[in-house]
Order: structure tokens, then C-alpha cells, then sequence
């Protein structure tokens, strides 16, 4: 075997050393076996590649979960998919064009439950909106209940609002401020049982509204 010579203080040193007697360096083939373990060590992934990583699992899982809600309930029939279109249109013709656009557009449209709402359950409803997987359940009093269209365009505004991730505060004080301009109006859908059923809803989550008057006690979007 030869012997090793210190690449730094030029000590001839015994082939078997691995280090230099006098400096202590690495002597040539130790350190050569020394790169050469250490290239083939595993490296750690990067933080770029953990999150790209992450990201990727978190999309799967928003997938699973949106596919299950699809699998677990039924869609709208034909008939229903064009009486939310009539909806949807009146909507958009009186100007709320970005609800409008998301109703249209990003949203699944189902006539029964999915397994998420049959475990958390809820109240009488005309619709029922599972954020952020846009899907929404139309329920049989959405189509019976409303004496027209316009009446489902309000309930249908709601439900938009929920698209755009607000809560029901923001959703009932939303519709019954462009109550109106959708021409939802009291003069002519005062008696009906949907106006009546959005009515107390919004005096219960935006009671603001109607404080204005002399006494404190009248709709302030009149």
C-alpha cells in the first residue's frame, strides 16, 4: 500500500491513517470517500417542494370532499335547471352581474341532500349553499313556495351571497337592500308567505334595518 502525504503540511503519513499525524487534515482517498458518501446521502426536500407538496395533498382531499357531496345526493331535473336559468336571468338584467356570473357559472345545482347536510341538518329552507364547494341544494319549497320568478331570483340572491363566502347576516341584509332595485317590492309581495318568511329572518340577523323612524321600528330601505 502507499503511503499518504499531507496535501497540507506534506507529512508522509502510513496508508492506513485517514488523518494526518501532525495537522490532523483529511488525507486524500479518506477525503475523496468522505465526498463521495455524502453526494449519495438523501437529501431533504426543499421548502418550495414540502409545499408544493402540501398543496397537492390539500387538493385532493378538496376534491374527495366535493365529489362526495356530488355522489351523495341528486341533481336538479330539466325542468328545474330552466326555471333557476328564468331566475338567474332576472338577476343579472337588474345589474347584479357578479352574482349573476356565479350562480351561473360555478355552481352545482342538487334536489336532495348530500350526506353534509343530512349530518348537520337545518331549518326550513328554500336552499341550503355548501361554501367553499359551490354546490347548493334547491329544496321542493323553492319551486312551490314562490308565486313567480322574481321571487326565486331573492332567494337565489341569498344564496349568492353565500357563494361569495359571507354569513347570513351579510346575505339577509344584502337582498333586502336591493330588495327593490330586483323588483321584489312590498307593494306587490307583501301578503306572499316568502316575503313574509325573509321578512322576519332579516329582523332576526340584521336588525339595524329597521330602527329608522320616529319610534325606532320602520324598514329604513323604505
Amino acid at each position: 500500500m502507499t503511503n499518504k502525504k499531507c496535501p497540507r503540511c506534506r507529512l508522509v503519513n502510513f496508508a492506513t491513517d485517514d488523518v494526518c499525524r501532525r495537522c490532523g487534515s483529511l488525507l486524500e482517498n479518506s477525503a475523496r470517500s468522505f465526498r463521495e458518501v455524502e453526494s449519495a446521502a438523501p437529501r431533504k426536500p426543499t421548502v418550495l417542494k414540502r409545499a408544493l407538496i402540501t398543496l397537492g395533498v390539500v387538493a385532493l382531499l378538496l376534491f374527495a370532499a366535493y365529489a362526495s357531496l356530488l355522489t351523495s345526493s341528486s341533481p336538479i331535473s330539466y325542468e328545474q335547471q330552466q326555471i333557476v336559468e328564468r331566475a338567474i336571468n332576472i338577476i343579472e338584467a337588474k345589474g347584479f352581474d357578479r352574482n349573476a356570473f356565479v350562480l351561473r357559472r360555478f355552481v352545482s345545482y342538487r334536489a336532495t341532500d348530500n350526506w353534509w347536510n343530512r349530518w348537520v341538518g337545518h331549518a326550513d329552507a328554500y336552499a341550503a349553499t355548501n361554501f367553499p364547494f359551490q354546490v347548493v341544494t334547491l329544496y321542493p319549497d323553492f319551486f312551490n313556495l314562490p308565486v313567480d320568478d322574481t321571487e326565486r331570483a331573492a332567494v337565489l340572491l341569498h344564496e349568492s351571497f353565500h357563494l361569495l363566502g359571507h354569513g347570513e347576516e351579510k346575505a339577509f341584509d344584502g337582498v333586502w337592500r336591493a330588495k327593490r332595485e330586483l323588483g321584489w317590492t312590498k307593494e306587490r309581495y307583501e301578503a306572499t308567505r316568502v316575503w313574509r318568511n325573509v321578512h322576519e329572518l332579516t329582523m332576526d340577523y340584521a336588525p339595524s334595518l329597521f330602527q329608522c323612524g320616529a319610534e325606532g321600528h320602520s324598514d329604513c330601505t323604505e
